[in-house]
């Protein structure tokens, strides 16, 4: 999965990318989405890593949690990073000391999700630097209200500019706690490009900040143009009736992710590009 993931990118978020390539108006911006998109062609037919910056890795593990699994996904972390191989990017916060494995206190970040499904599902997202830095959250008073959230997206895209490497993904928590908005706002990064939220309300919300991005002008590696984010994706959780935080996490545009099902009897299905062992 590590290797899928950092080799190749989800269809939704290559078809984003020939999308804006197609209808991109800057002869620079469109420069540069097809410099990344022939990045992204020999990155996969040499399965080699699209990016220097392979990440953090952050794995999202829903359905049926047997023992032990938690350590089985270091140890493939620690294998992905001998023979992919990935760049060692786990360093102890303080002194800065790199074990040169990405396995470490915390790392790799492992979300659970239990449920009565008979199979274990697990979703890799590397997560670099660069688009992470970016993050951002912020504790809203009720009264700022749909206005308020909207202006401190906008401001929070426009502050990073082409820090993150845009074309960016927007991942948006909106409501619970701090921790639960920021957790939210990851997750929500989980979610194809072309799905939008179940909630009315917030797909508009997600529609209307998708366009308003767009016309930014920050444009693909902040040298301007048309194309500033591929996707908006919004979730969001009830919260204090005097709350309302907001948490914003950018994705640069190698939006890389890789799921698999592991059912009861072995057999393993990959559901980012298909296939099954």
């Amino acid at each position: 999965m590590l290797k899928e993931a950092v080799t190749s990118l989800p269809e939704d978020v290559l078809s984003a990318l020939k999308k804006a390539e197609k209808n991109e108006r800057s002869e620079i911006a469109r420069t540069q989405l097809r410099t990344i998109l022939n990045n992204i062609d020999a990155a996969d037919s040499m399965a080699v890593p699209m990016c220097q910056d392979t990440g953090i890795h952050v794995f999202f593990v829903s359905g049926r949690i047997t023992p032990g699994i938690e350590d089985k996904i270091r140890a493939g972390t620690l294998r992905a990073t001998n023979e992919i191989p990935l760049r060692p990017n786990a360093v102890h916060p303080l002194t800065r000391e790199n074990p040169g494995t990405n396995v470490a206190e915390g790392l790799p970040y492992v979300v659970f999700h239990p449920s009565s499904a008979d199979y274990t599902e697990i979703t890799v997202m590397p997560k670099g630097a660069g688009s992470e830095n970016m993050t951002a959250l912020a504790m809203l008073t009720p009264s700022q209200g749909i206005k308020g959230i909207k202006k401190f997206i906008l401001d929070t895209v426009v502050n990073a500019a082409g820090k993150p490497c845009p074309p960016i993904i927007l991942g948006i928590g909106i409501g619970g706690t701090a921790d639960e908005a920021t957790a939210l706002s990851k997750k929500a990064l989980l979610r194809s490009l072309d799905q939008r939220n179940a909630d009315q309300s917030v797909a508009e919300l997600e529609s209307d900040l998708y366009e308003a991005l767009n016309m930014t002008g920050i444009g693909p590696m902040g040298l301007g143009g048309d194309t500033t984010t591929l996707g908006v994706n919004i979730e969001i959780a009830y919260c204090h009736t005097a709350s309302l935080p907001v948490a914003v996490n950018l994705q640069c545009w190698a939006g890389r992710r890789a799921t698999a099902r592991i059912y009861a009897d072995g057999t393993v299905e990959y559901l980012t590009r298909g296939g099954s062992e």
